[in-house]
């Protein structure tokens, strides 16, 4: 049983960078795959980026790779996302989720899922 808890959302202009946290609680996510998704008003939740346990392995939407950045610290019990070079189409409640091993880029892998964190980019 792992409880996630996202933060860090907010309203930032178009090429803006935002940071956001996740914080797990009940059981040590130094084993999971954790990942990060999104939903966008009138769309259906889709993938953002992942990350293997260890780190040893990170995944990302491809219009995501080169401007979002997943980061963890097991010491911690947390997950990060920092985004930059923000779009307006990047609106959308945000989700760090938690996994088995081998968990990747579909969101039917993970087992636990935050309550989201609204993330609007507009001018």
């Amino acid at each position: 049983q792992v409880q996630l808890v996202e933060s860090g959302g907010g309203l930032v202009q178009p090429g803006g960078s935002l940071r956001l946290s996740c914080a797990a609680s009940g059981r040590t996510i130094s084993t999971y795959t954790m990942g990060w998704f999104r939903r966008a008003p009138g769309k259906e939740r889709e993938f953002v980026t992942a990350m293997s346990g260890s780190g040893a392995n990170t995944y990302y939407a491809s219009s995501m790779k080169g401007r979002f950045t997943i980061s963890r610290d097991n010491a911690k019990n947390s997950v990060y996302l920092q985004m930059n070079s923000l779009r307006p189409e990047d609106t959308a409640v945000y989700y760090c989720a938690a996994g088995a091993p081998y968990s990747t880029r579909s969101l039917n892998e993970y087992y636990y899922w935050g309550q989201g964190t609204q993330v609007t980019v507009s001018s």
